[in-house]
């Protein structure tokens, strides 16, 4: 059986720390030390979902001189409802194995 569209342990885990706070604007680093995803993990997922319509992203200024602008990613609509759909099946997965 083929496996559901971003439904990778690492994304899992990346949209569950995003649907913790869904409306809150977010940057790589911080999720990086939250979710223990390394960069070479962590940006391509967020890419991919940004591109598919999960995530909206935006440019932020630097909050100190001399720092450059940053990427910010919350979820979307699409995106809290993919949250919702893959973490309830994992759960469920969880709850079958125990």
């Amino acid at each position: 059986m083929p496996r559901p569209s971003h439904g990778s342990q690492q994304t899992l885990t990346l949209l569950e720390a995003l649907a913790a706070v869904p409306g809150r604007w977010r940057h790589g680093v911080s999720l990086t030390r939250e979710t223990g995803l390394k960069p070479g993990t962590l940006y391509p997922m967020l890419i991919r979902l940004d591109r598919d319509g999960y995530l909206e992203s935006r440019w932020e200024e630097p909050e100190r001189p001399g720092r450059p602008p940053r990427h910010a990613y919350r979820l979307t609509a699409a995106g809290r409802s993919l949250a919702a759909e893959r973490l309830a099946t994992r759960s469920i997965a969880a709850e079958q194995l125990a």
